[in-house]
């Protein structure tokens, strides 16, 4: 599988999304990862509606649910239960 990853300074590839900043530097490598309220991370690019949408930030609720915010200001309630396919970018140093 091929996953296409704007590089630094470059408008998004993805149609429709001009205001999502620059994310990743040239090069950098992304897999697809199934998450859960347990394992979302920052940064996280989750697929919603077609559109791509990167977790700016999360808040922990009762019973094990997560609350997470959109860069684009949206937000998304997921439960221990919800299974999304998302992309992450692979840190290696």
């Amino acid at each position: 599988m091929r996953l296409l990853v704007p590089r630094a300074g470059r408008r998004s590839l993805f149609y429709g999304v001009g205001l999502m900043k620059s994310w990743t530097p040239s090069g950098a490598m992304a897999a697809p990862v199934e998450i859960t309220s347990t394992n979302v991370q920052r940064g996280d690019v989750i697929q919603i509606g077609g559109l791509p949408c990167r977790v700016a930030d999360l808040f922990q609720l009762p019973r094990g649910a997560k609350r997470l915010l959109f860069e684009s200001g949206e937000l998304l309630t997921i439960h221990p239960r919800t299974r999304l396919v998302a992309v992450r970018v692979l840190r290696r140093w």
